[in-house]
């Protein structure tokens, strides 16, 4: 299986998304922050960072079929290629500050979630696994 491949094809898939979230967070906000107000810099670099982040997130779930890799190994390549763009378009961004204690409170905060969301996901499928392993025999 050509992994690239069909990481470019998850990725474009779904990165249409981020976009979308974005102009609801956008519309959201502007009802309710009193004066709040967007550049046309921001907006195109918002699209276009929300756009990658879905590309990325979308995509890095080809990290799970790699049939060579560990499960330990699949769930640090996604987090790390996810830690990446989420720190980097939120300092591009500006959604952070660029100052140490706030990217040191984001690190602290995106490492404890992903952790949650991946329990969560392999609990489910250990479950539906068991589940399905049981009427199978």
């Amino acid at each position: 299986m050509n992994y690239l491949k069909e990481y470019i094809h998850r990725g474009l898939v779904f990165s249409g998304f981020g976009p979308i979230v974005f102009g609801i967070i956008i519309y959201i906000l502007s009802k309710t922050v009193d004066n709040f107000s967007i550049n046309g810099t921001g907006i195109i670099l918002g699209i276009i960072s929300t756009y990658i982040i879905a590309f990325v997130q979308a995509g890095s779930s080809v990290f799970y079929i790699i049939k060579s890799w560990t499960l330990l190994k699949s769930i640090f390549v996604q987090f790390i290629s996810l830690f990446i763009v989420y720190l980097g378009s939120y300092l591009i961004n500006s959604w952070i500050p660029f100052d140490i204690k706030v990217i040191m409170i984001f690190c602290a905060i995106f490492v404890i979630s992903y952790i949650i969301i991946v329990l969560i996901v392999y609990i489910t499928n250990k479950v539906i696994s068991n589940k399905l392993n049981k009427v199978i025999k």
